[in-house]
């Protein structure tokens, strides 16, 4: 429980007899935290430096009166401030109570003042000022709570994307690096681009899940060495189907981006690639950005069934492919990075153990 005879006190009152007399009233009930001012036109600095507790204010002042000092108040303090205003005054009338209400007075002290009832009248009021500091505070512990509790989910949300893009690429790639090599040269294209960064960090995020639907590919089919045969390659080409169904229906952002991926990512600029003959514009700009990504990384490393190109040949030929295989405006991104020794310093990166 809190001293409330520790509280900070401001009194303003013009007359030094009214403010003599509090002071005496608040120090014979223990209150030792007392500050006055029969000036009203230092309020501001004061509540600066002090930031009471309680303000025993007086209506009718010369400079500034109480209602003027009190809008000044609640300016300075704000709305989410509980900061008890004691109005005094020897104006009894109804049209002076009812314009300190309306302004923003917490409780009224009529003059002459009665000892008990001014110590009962702020200690309420420095009551209620105390459980609305408690309540902010636990709002403020509930709110930190809250926050922690949302980034632990979310880390918890990229970890299992991490996870399934592993799972994904493990029965050809038991390194699972494959996946987030493909994830960072995406998030590389994507900010050469000049798209937001948010986007940016979705497409980095979705990238690894673009082959998770070979996780229904026969292992007879993934890890053969050499062409398919036309059915086998068929079969091969469910995996974008497949990874898109095992994709769908999720509310979070990034694995509904990883649904567009897996379905998309074998298409091609030209309108050749697979499973829906796609073309230009036609294709989702994540799904033509991680096709590039995809295609690059799987050129220069081996797998069970090739050997790996050189990165020189490997850019070559996209190069080579610009508006056939790839979106013209993504293949130049990836070359200027390229020519810029920035791939090279990803693969280098992605090399150390």
């Amino acid at each position: 429980m809190v001293d409330l005879r520790q509280s900070k006190i401001l009194i303003v009152d013009d007359q030094e007899y009214n403010v003599s007399l509090l002071e005496r009233i608040l120090g014979r009930a223990g209150f030792k935290n007392v500050h006055s001012t029969t000036d009203s036109l230092e309020i501001e600095g004061m509540l600066d430096g002090i930031d009471p507790d309680i303000v025993l204010l007086d209506l009718h002042m010369p400079g500034m009166d109480g209602l003027q000092a009190l809008r000044l108040i609640r300016e300075r303090k704000g709305e989410d401030v509980y900061l008890p205003v004691l109005m005094l005054t020897a104006d009894t009338t109804p049209e002076a109570k009812q314009e300190g209400l309306k302004a923003g007075v917490n409780d009224y002290l009529t003059k002459p003042y009665d000892r008990t009832e001014v110590i009962l009248r702020i200690e309420n009021l420095l009551r209620t000022r105390q459980l609305h500091l408690q309540l902010q505070q636990h709002n403020l512990t509930l709110e930190d709570r809250v926050r922690e509790r949302t980034l632990e989910l979310q880390q918890a949300k990229f970890e299992i994307l991490q996870l399934l893009g592993r799972a994904g690429e493990y029965r050809d790639d038991i390194t699972g690096s494959h996946t987030q090599r493909v994830g960072q040269l995406s998030g590389m294209i994507a900010a050469r681009l000049g798209l937001p960064e948010p986007e940016v960090d979705r497409i980095r995020r979705a990238a690894p899940l673009h082959d998770i639907g070979k996780i229904g590919i026969p292992d007879d089919i993934l890890l053969k060495p050499g062409r398919f045969e036309p059915e086998e390659f068929e079969k091969m080409k469910s995996h974008t189907t497949i990874g898109a169904n095992i994709l769908e229906g999720s509310s979070f952002d990034v694995l509904r981006l990883a649904r567009v991926i897996a379905l998309s990512h074998h298409e091609k600029w030209d309108g050749t690639g697979y499973p829906n003959g796609l073309s230009g514009e036609q294709i989702p700009i994540e799904a033509r950005i991680v096709a590039l990504a995809d295609f690059y990384d799987a050129l220069t490393h081996e797998r069970p069934y090739k050997q790996a190109w050189t990165p020189e040949e490997a850019a070559s030929e996209i190069e080579t492919q610009r508006g056939r295989h790839f979106d013209p405006r993504v293949a130049d991104a990836f070359l200027e990075l390229y020519r810029g020794g920035e791939i090279f310093i990803l693969d280098q990166n992605e090399s150390r153990p």
